[in-house]
């Protein structure tokens, strides 16, 4: 056990961790030791950052908390700390199931952690006040950038209501100015995140405001990608097209959630959109961003789906051919319209088979639109240094979800980690790219 060390340990989404890097900032201040997502963590003290929007990250959250709890019995953890979306959606139960925990906070409440530990009075904490502070645990290239917290859409399916209240927007003025100061941190990428970008605004402005905010942002001299993950389909700004197509530093890139395309489904899932309006928003994005990418996330074994449902969704994702999919089985959550008004009746082993064939599907599509690209030249960043490769990713790749570019050590040299570079594709397979620099000095 190494007195004065804090092992900090993120479940979950990158918006989780921006609430680490916000907190590891403000302990390190206060003279503490941080390790974050340590493989053998040594720690006196332990803060697990929690999951909780589906079983599955559920159940990742509490078997960590209890591998934690052992250590504490064993005498080999001093003090046990946890936070965010689980504790703040169970917080009365997992004290009573939980007593190793040394204390529970929420997902709003964290920065009290810092006073408690220091014994000091609370830290007044609002968590989408425009906070400096953070210690990226990205390579230092790149940053994710929370934009908004909550959600107002009430999604059938979806706890994050439940967990994270409605819809909270920060200004555009406190986002720009983060930006400026990451980029005098020496960050080049950014990952624009919230639970939903397309209503970016409308809870401040009256309007949509996630175009002039990117807009705002590409101008920040130093940035030289933006990334925009989890639109919404419905009420889409399409003002938003003209610019991700116009603004150089803005990639070609949209994660936007889909969810379903038949209208039987796309109801009963309370997307308030229909197939026939989806489908043609997808069109208009391509038609008026040629080259972008689309990265986006199915859901199967949503209570009431129908074989016909289903058999329609695989044949919509063979039109659609999205660039980047994920997709996952319905789990029954409580707090959601569909816990409460339907029954969660889909067997376990028809959600897996629907979940396994439809990303099956799309590794085929995936290795096709792949090996079109051999040959092509793009610019690529590179993250990190391995044995044999540089890793790296085109402006089409988010770091964690997507594929990633090799580049042999043997005829790509002295390569810089966080520089980017022009490359041309020689291989490719299912979901990553092999390239050859064309000039070995940063573009």
């Amino acid at each position: 056990m190494h007195k004065g060390e804090i092992d900090i340990i993120t479940l979950g989404c990158s918006k989780n961790l921006v609430d680490t890097e916000r907190l590891i900032f403000r302990l390190q201040q206060a003279g503490f030791r941080c390790v974050h997502d340590s493989p053998e963590p040594h720690g006196e003290i332990a803060v697990i950052n929690t999951c909780g929007f589906i079983g599955d990250a559920k159940e990742e959250s509490i078997n960590t908390i209890l591998q934690f709890a052992q250590r504490k019995k064993k005498r080999q953890l001093g003090k046990l700390y946890v936070m965010g979306c689980l504790s703040e959606r169970y917080l009365a139960e997992l004290k009573g199931e939980l007593p190793e925990v040394d204390k529970f906070y929420g997902k709003f409440d964290f920065m009290n952690l810092v006073s408690d530990l220091m014994q000091k009075a609370p830290v007044a904490c609002d968590n989408l006040s425009l906070s400096y502070g953070r210690t990226l645990t990205t390579p230092s290239h790149y940053a994710y950038l929370k934009i908004a917290e909550g959600c107002n859409r009430f999604c059938s399916y979806c706890a994050i209501p439940v967990i994270t209240g409605r819809y909270k927007s920060r200004t555009i003025e406190d986002i720009v100015q983060e930006v400026r100061w990451l980029a005098d941190k020496g960050v080049k990428e950014l990952q624009v995140i919230a639970q939903d970008l397309t209503y970016y605004g409308i809870d401040l402005y009256k309007q949509s405001k996630i175009a002039e905010l990117i807009d705002r942002i590409s101008d920040v001299e130093g940035i030289r990608w933006i990334r925009l993950h989890y639109a919404y389909p419905t009420d889409f700004p399409t003002d938003l097209l003209s610019v991700i197509r116009e603004k150089n530093n803005v990639c070609k890139y949209l994660d936007i959630a889909l969810q379903h395309s038949s209208d039987h489904m796309l109801s009963l899932m309370r997307r308030h959109i229909n197939h026939e309006r989806q489908t043609a928003l997808i069109r208009q994005i391509r038609s008026e961003v040629p080259g972008i990418h689309l990265r986006t996330t199915m859901l199967v074994g949503h209570p009431d789906e129908t074989e016909k449902d289903f058999e329609e969704l695989c044949q919509w994702i063979s039109d659609m051919r999205f660039e980047r999919l994920g997709a996952f089985a319905y789990s029954d959550e409580e707090g959601t319209y569909a816990n409460a008004h339907y029954t969660d009746n889909i067997p376990q082993s028809v959600k897996q088979q629907r979940l396994d064939r439809l990303m099956s599907l799309q590794e085929s599509i995936a290795a096709e639109i792949n090996a079109e690209k051999v040959g092509s030249t793009m610019q690529i960043v590179i993250d990190r240094e391995e044995t044999d490769y540089y890793i790296g990713r085109t402006e089409f790749d988010s770091p964690e979800v997507d594929g990633e570019v090799l580049l042999s050590k043997k005829t790509n040299p002295n390569l810089t980690t966080g520089s980017f570079y022009t490359a041309k594709i020689t291989e490719a397979d299912t979901f990553d790219l092999y390239a050859t620099v064309t000039n070995n000095t940063p573009t």
